[in-house]
């Protein structure tokens, strides 16, 4: 015979009434058994051998009881809301003795005192609710439905018989609409299938409507035609249930998450209206076990190459440890939930704190920001998925949990912190907050007041988490020894603590390691003005040491190279050698420098701004463009007019191609004439008159005709005597 928890031993005595014992708990070497009388009032565990039991129950002093008499068929749904709360109150009360790491210590009168006092304290109840409760427990099966309490055994329960005559209250004006029907077995059929086919849907019928459509469809005395329209003739109210009636019926049979399920779909339950019958930090045993997630902030940022340029609401990443609450890791970018943004989150929480506000101008000591290690379990969304996470868990030994869609209450403390410093740090005091009364009449939009760039909004949540880390987090449930220890609810206390005491789940591991494993990859090209990526340039001392610029730009064609990079900063990238444990860090080239230090979000925002800045002046540039085919058009047809004019037809193509060499002989000769310099250069005005450049602006005359005369001639002299050669 073997005994297990939770067996029924009944044993027959000369009393009235029989002893039924159940079993609490077991010893491993099955030697010792602890019971308890499931009908006593006061009853209390009880140490027996169980040896003794089986031999009572060989010689029939005892018997195996197979009915549990509290045994519970009923599930969830029908459990109402009121019962449901009277249950895990109770539960709440004794969860922290019914434990099974107590037992079987709190089997023992003396410790079961300690930790009935500390439980009537923290809850304020007394002594006496706390043992009703826990006695109940261990009666009823040990589980928590067994503090349900016994509303079965209101007399509400009982329904009254039907005789003929119409229960209930009397009808004010039974005269005028009748004495109405009683509500048997065949109207509560209706009933139910009234509210499952209009209450229990998408459509969000109110009860009153679902009512009035199960009298059109059960309670209808034939149809007439009107207008050519079939419409039901409904019965009297005095021969159909009332609508009281068919309300006192929903709200017996109510059944609450089927309500929430049919009319407003299985995401809003879960996520809103479940019970919450546990403590999320129960299951993370020290720190270790991050949250991590993703949402956009509450303010518009301007970029950092033009500040006239409004760029949007970043995007920020945190990851939280569930344990002791504190932030261990943040990025801030422009991206939306990506796997990107999640790995340098994930980076940021192993890196070294110290060193990364740094990067921002803000100087700290290790103590104010102590988490730089990589996490055992990362639970995430949906980004967290694929090929992509291979690396994170084949490479750093991360195990990752993905949580359903819709689901935040499933990352409740990450979600948390989002408010909590959306809260703090951002509406009230950045300009560019988004506001409630935008679009309204009169109200000024808030996107012009943006002024923050994306390094200074960093710099205001970097500020943020070192408070966070400071504060006191007021619903956290200390556990028994941080209480003993006196640990403050503070994060970074609960950190220290869980680093002293808790340590296992946290590890180390090498920062360039880490970050390379994380950093995003990419492709790209070895050019012969550098390594090209994303339009911008790097350089690499081996690759310059090998000639491979030279080589491609002889060749005249780029080769592809795998790189890693960081999206915050575009000064770097990396290349992996073979061996997978070194790599070499490529610098941006010097001529570059205004995209020093930028984010990858920053930069790729300015190409598209330069894209759009290009597609707008297309029109322009197209019709700068059909301008000067027009010019040019206009100038052909004056020449080709021209050509017809002085052309002479009597010269044959022969004569016309033969005289080339000495047309052009003529032509260079006139060209020089008119190309020359010339100081105090003459020309003639309208009306004949020889003026001087340098006199123009005065209108003084000039030389006249007979100086210029004799000047051409000098012209054509010089001109004859760089042709022909000076005569002596």
């Amino acid at each position: 015979m073997l005994l297990t928890v939770n067996t029924l031993i009944g044993y027959t005595g000369d009393s009235l009434k029989d002893t039924v014992e159940r079993i609490l708990w077991i010893s491993s070497d099955y030697t010792v058994a602890v019971l308890i009388d499931i009908y006593a009032n006061k009853s209390t565990p009880i140490y027996k051998n169980v040896e003794d039991i089986v031999n009572d129950i060989e010689i029939k002093g005892a018997t195996v009881i197979k009915d549990d008499p509290f045994q519970i068929f009923r599930n969830d749904n029908e459990i109402n809301e009121k019962e449901k709360e009277i249950r895990n109150k109770a539960w709440e009360i004794i969860k922290a003795i019914a434990e099974k790491e107590n037992e079987p210590e709190v089997f023992n009168a003396k410790k079961r005192a300690e930790l009935v006092k500390k439980a009537s304290g923290k809850f304020g109840v007394s002594n006496k609710t706390v043992y009703k409760y826990l006695r109940r427990y261990w009666q009823r099966g040990k589980h928590m439905n067994a503090l349900l309490p016994d509303y079965k055994n209101i007399g509400r329960s009982q329904e009254k018989q039907a005789t003929g005559k119409k229960r209930g209250r009397p009808k004010k004006y039974k005269d005028i609409v009748g004495e109405g029907v009683n509500v048997n077995e065949e109207t509560k059929r209706i009933f139910r299938i009234a509210l499952n086919k209009f209450y229990y849907t998408k459509s969000g019928n109110s009860l009153n409507t679902a009512y009035q459509l199960m009298r059109k469809e059960f309670y209808a005395d034939g149809y007439r035609i009107d207008g050519g329209i079939r419409k039901p003739i409904l019965k009297p109210s005095s021969e159909v249930p009332t609508f009281g009636q068919f309300k006192y019926f929903f709200y017996k049979e109510r059944n609450l998450k089927k309500e929430i399920y049919s009319r407003q779909g299985s995401k809003e339950y879960l996520q809103n209206h479940r019970a919450l019958l546990g403590n999320s930090t129960v299951e993370a045993y020290g720190p270790g076990y991050y949250e991590i997630d993703a949402t956009i902030a509450d303010v518009y940022l301007v970029s950092r190459y033009n500040r006239n340029w409004i760029i949007g609401r970043p995007v920020i990443y945190l990851c939280v440890d569930k344990f002791s609450m504190m932030i261990t890791g943040l990025y801030v970018g422009l991206e939306g939930p990506s796997w990107n943004g999640a790995m340098s989150a994930l980076a940021n929480s192993a890196s070294n704190k110290v060193d990364f506000c740094k990067e921002y101008d803000i100087e700290i000591i290790e103590e104010q920001w102590p988490s730089r290690h990589l996490c055992d379990t990362l639970i995430a969304d949906r980004e967290l998925q694929g090929k992509m996470v291979e690396t994170l868990v084949s490479s750093l030994h991360v195990k990752v949990q993905n949580t359903s869609p819709y689901r935040a209450d499933m990352k409740p403390f990450v979600e948390r912190k989002f408010q909590i410093i959306n809260e703090k740090s951002v509406q009230p005091f950045l300009p560019g907050t988004v506001k409630t009364d935008f679009r309204k009449r009169g109200s000024r939009d808030y996107r012009l007041d943006s002024v923050l760039d994306l390094f200074q909004f960093t710099q205001v949540m970097i500020y943020s988490i070192l408070e966070y880390n400071q504060s006191w987090l007021s619903n956290y449930n200390r556990e028994e020894m941080m209480i003993s220890d006196d640990i403050e609810p503070i994060p970074i206390k609960l950190w220290n603590w869980g680093m002293k005491n808790r340590a296992g789940l946290l590890r180390s591991v090498s920062e360039d390691t880490m970050k390379l494993c994380l950093m995003p990859t990419a492709n790209a090209y070895i050019t012969g003005k550098g390594i090209k990526f994303k339009g911008l340039f790097y350089t690499s001392s081996n690759l310059i040491r090998e000639g491979s610029f030279e080589r491609v730009r002889i060749s005249g064609s780029g080769e592809k190279i795998h790189i890693s990079y960081d999206p915050r900063n575009l000064n770097f990238i990396y290349i992996k050698k073979e061996d997978g444990k070194e790599f070499e860090k490529c610098h941006l080239l010097d001529y570059q420098e205004v995209h020093i230090n930028k984010s990858i979000e920053e930069f790729e925002y300015l190409q598209e701004y330069e894209k759009l800045l290009k597609k707008q002046k297309e029109d322009e540039q197209l019709q700068s463009k059909i301008d000067l085919i027009s010019e040019i058009e206009n100038i052909v047809q004056e020449a080709e007019k021209m050509t017809r004019e002085q052309q002479d037809e009597t010269e044959s193509k022969t004569q016309k191609l033969k005289g080339i060499r000495k047309n052009r002989q003529i032509e260079k000769m006139i060209n020089k004439e008119n190309e020359a310099f010339e100081l105090d250069k003459k020309v003639t005005n309208e009306k004949g008159e020889v003026l001087s450049f340098n006199r123009m602006n005065n209108q003084e005359p000039e030389e006249g005709p007979e100086e210029f005369e004799n000047e051409m001639a000098l012209l054509r002299k010089k001109q004859k005597e760089r042709t022909y050669g000076k005569t002596e």
